[in-house]
């Protein structure tokens, strides 16, 4: 039984699917399958039962599964501690982004922490809030970077700041000539969303549920970034947090009267042991958060 096979034995178990861990992990499907055959030949009984596409644990995956996902969270913490004791800033450094973060926050900046320490590797992935949560807690990912607040035991949060949310409009739309509108006054305007599972969903709303606003929701994505051209061609309109604002090409942005915003902040298991990379990239993080 080797460490990798737990890694992806997990990984399958959560992801209750071959093709979608495979993709997760970054590896073919036929390597990962390879694989937990061997993990299965060496324990001598089934993990999983194939049921088409998807699948699901046996009795003896099911036996396992709180143990291997104890190891990686061990290995994790261990690894960590380990680079914390070396000398300079070395190691690797597991972060973790929501959607609506990552190619307007950390992506157009995250050049200049990895010219700063160059031997840090610093391995980023984007997920939905859940994952995200569920990675951290497993010790997949060092800290993730998402809307407050969470609550989780397990979980330590911090906020970075505040950012304050913007109705998105076509240039040819009426409430352009509004300085700021309130949110329940809307009406019948049709509603570009996030799917559900994206915590900006939740952030839009919690806003319009405090505005008594009632939302028409006509298109649903995973990202931001197909909405904008949608809301530019007059299809609908939308709330965006102010960090996306400068990828609304097209559109028009209009302040909420109500003043709604979002909170950002970065999580971090609470029994994670605090690596020297991970200070610094905290660190990195506040000095950007203040710009």
């Amino acid at each position: 039984m080797e460490f990798h096979q737990l890694r992806y034995f997990c990984a399958v178990a959560k992801s209750a699917s071959f093709t979608r861990a495979a993709e997760r992990l970054g590896i073919s499907q036929p390597s990962l399958s390879q694989q937990i055959g061997r993990l299965e030949k060496n324990i001598g009984a089934p993990l999983f039962v194939r049921l088409g596409r998807t699948v699901r644990l046996t009795a003896y995956g099911e036996a396992l599964l709180p143990s291997a996902l104890n190891i990686i969270k061990e290995i994790s913490e261990t690894e960590s501690a380990l680079a914390n004791l070396q000398e300079g800033m070395r190691g690797v450094l597991r972060v973790g982004a929501i959607p609506t973060i990552m190619p307007y926050m950390l992506a157009p900046r995250i050049h200049s922490f990895c010219e700063a320490f160059p031997e840090v590797d610093i391995q980023l992935s984007e997920r939905i809030t859940t994952r995200l949560v569920e990675d951290v807690q497993n010790g997949q990912l060092d800290m993730a970077i998402l809307s407050l607040p969470i609550r989780n035991p397990d979980i330590v949060c911090s906020e970075l700041f505040r950012e304050p949310l913007f109705l998105a409009v076509a240039a040819s739309h009426p409430l352009t000539s509004k300085s700021a509108i309130s949110l329940k006054d809307l009406g019948a305007e049709r509603m570009l969303l996030l799917r559900e599972g994206h915590c900006f969903r939740e952030n839009v709303m919690t806003a319009c549920t405090r505005a008594n606003a009632e939302v028409q929701s006509i298109f649903e994505t995973d990202q931001l970034g197909s909405i904008f051209p949608l809301v530019a061609s007059g299809y609908g309109i939308t709330l965006i947090p102010a960090m996306a604002a400068m990828a609304a090409a097209g559109c028009v942005l209009v302040p909420l009267q109500q003043g709604s915003v979002r909170r950002v902040g970065y999580i971090r298991a609470r029994r994670h042991f605090v690596s020297k990379p991970m200070r610094e990239f905290v660190h990195w993080l506040k000095g950007i958060s203040g710009r």
